[in-house]
């Protein structure tokens, strides 16, 4: 069931989400060679408390795997998303995927972005420009009258045009009174396909995009997810509201 939410429910989830922006923004800010990815966890962590607020992220479990470790999941590389934070250390030329998730009364925001440590490769450059491109595309797309299959048709139409191929895997997704709402987000699809969209969805839309082939595979610990041919992958993420007529994007600092 996907959930409607009323002014003062967005409101509180725009609070959320200013959270999660800023935390992004000063992420960004530590990002270079020789700063392990547990340092940067511990950096957001201190500040989405700083904030009354919790990383909602921390203790989040799904089958399969233990409850996960992180204020935040750090993808480096190849790894395409939820990956752990840990000892290690960020190499000049990697690009690194962040996600973050805050809970403050009761509300959830969630966005990701991907960051250059360093200097990086023109072809990683151009995966991170289409993929935050293709985020922007889709969200154009989610107004009232469409259905999500534009949302993802926009996406993908962007992505493989350029060459990169869009996971198929994973999705975004409602988020709002709880981190993963209905409905599942696509980043593929077809224009008129799929649910309505409204005034009052709260939606957060995720493309996560490969250099080579669209297959990805989860590592042993349940959690990180990584492309199989072992080529780069990017993440752009903003949690959106659509308020009259339009997408407003609420984790935009």
């Amino acid at each position: 069931m996907i959930l409607i939410k009323s002014k003062k429910e967005i409101d509180y989830i725009r609070e959320s989400c200013q959270i999660v922006a800023e935390t992004l923004q000063l992420l960004k800010r530590y990002v270079k060679p020789g700063i392990t990815t547990l340092e940067l966890d511990k950096i957001a962590e201190d500040y989405i408390l700083s904030n009354d607020a919790r990383a909602a992220f921390k203790g989040y479990s799904q089958a399969g795997s233990f409850d996960f470790p992180g204020s935040i999941c750090s993808s480096v590389d190849n790894e395409v998303v939820h990956g752990i934070p840990g000892n290690r250390v960020l190499k000049e030329g990697e690009i690194l995927s962040i996600d973050v998730g805050v809970e403050k009364n009761n509300f959830f925001g969630d966005a990701a972005l991907t960051v250059a440590v360093g200097n990086i490769s023109g072809e990683k450059k151009k995966l991170m420009d289409v993929t935050e491109k293709s985020l922007y595309d889709g969200i154009e797309q989610a107004r009232p009258g469409n259905r999500l299959g534009n949302v993802g048709e926009a996406i993908q139409s962007l992505v493989e045009r350029n060459g990169f191929s869009v996971v198929r895997d994973l999705c975004g997704h409602g988020v709002g009174k709880y981190l993963h709402e209905d409905p599942q987000i696509p980043n593929y699809g077809r224009r008129g396909v799929g649910a309505l969209l409204k005034n009052g969805m709260t939606l957060a839309i995720e493309p996560m995009i490969n250099m080579g082939t669209y297959k990805v595979s989860i590592d042993e610990d349940g959690w990180t997810v990584r492309t199989q041919d072992g080529l780069p992958s990017a993440h752009f993420e903003h949690t959106i509201a659509i308020i009259e007529g339009k997408p407003e994007i609420l984790t935009k600092c």
